[in-house]
């Protein structure tokens, strides 16, 4: 374990850049040829971080700190969580077709607020057990954060919010984030007792989101040469988190 109060500093700074992510939107009206290259080249390494993350660093944790039969329940249940938290958004906006919408725009931001709260408690959780595993989940959602920026900000255009409100609420949903970090420090010692089976969560949840919204995406490239450029950047995503844990280890 790392001192309690460096963690919250770490967190604090690493939550913030996250939140950043949020304003990337602004991008969409600059360059977007620009904006298609780097989507293009992010998926496949945010789908190869979050892998990268859930398998050579959350879960040897997990081993390390008394891998017990519970752990695998705790890890479906982070899957099936943010399973249910989409698949009420699909549900919702399907039925919301032919409505107004922003029936679904707004939903989607809470949807986001929820995501993003979860994603500041995993941060604060792991800069908790390590500086190391700290850096690795914050890397790890900020290259998924910025095509899942881009997307929800695309959304809330089309739902017919102005430029400058949709990054204005982008923003706040985001900042749910720090609410999910304090909460997390301030009952750390609830936490702390925890941690083993909230890493597992975190497993789930970066296992669902490169499994189920990473890599279809992937999959819809045709072409060959293109495909390999994906596969590459998906191992880097995974070499670069397995690197930054090795650099940053006992600290």
């Amino acid at each position: 374990m790392i001192k309690m109060d460096c963690a919250l500093i770490y967190t604090l700074i690493s939550v913030f850049l996250v939140s950043i992510i949020s304003l990337i939107g602004i991008l969409l009206f600059l360059r977007r040829n620009l904006l298609n290259r780097i989507l293009f080249y992010m998926v496949s390494f945010a789908a190869g971080s979050m892998l990268g993350a859930a398998f050579f660093d959350l879960l040897p944790e997990t081993l390390e700190n008394g891998f017990n039969d519970a752990i695998p329940f705790f890890i479906f249940a982070g899957i099936l969580s943010f399973f249910v938290l989409e698949k009420f958004l699909h549900w919702h906006h399907h039925h919301s077709e032919g409505q107004e919408t922003h029936a679904f725009t707004y939903l989607n931001l809470i949807g986001d607020g929820i995501h993003n709260f979860f994603d500041g408690a995993i941060i604060a959780v792991s800069f908790a057990q390590s500086t190391s595993l700290g850096v690795v989940a914050t890397i790890a959602i900020i290259a998924h954060e910025i095509p899942q920026e881009i997307s929800d900000f695309a959304v809330l255009i089309y739902g017919g919010f102005t430029k400058a409100k949709a990054l204005l609420y982008n923003f706040l949903t985001a900042l749910t984030a720090f609410a999910g970090a304090l909460v997390a420090y301030f009952y750390s010692a609830t936490v702390e007792k925890f941690s083993i089976y909230f890493l597992a969560i975190a497993i789930g949840h970066f296992i669902y989101i490169a499994g189920t919204d990473l890599i279809p995406e992937i999959h819809k490239e045709k072409s060959l040469k293109k495909s390999f450029y994906q596969l590459v950047f998906l191992i880097l995503g995974a070499l670069t988190i397995w690197g930054l844990g090795r650099i940053f280890e006992g600290h």
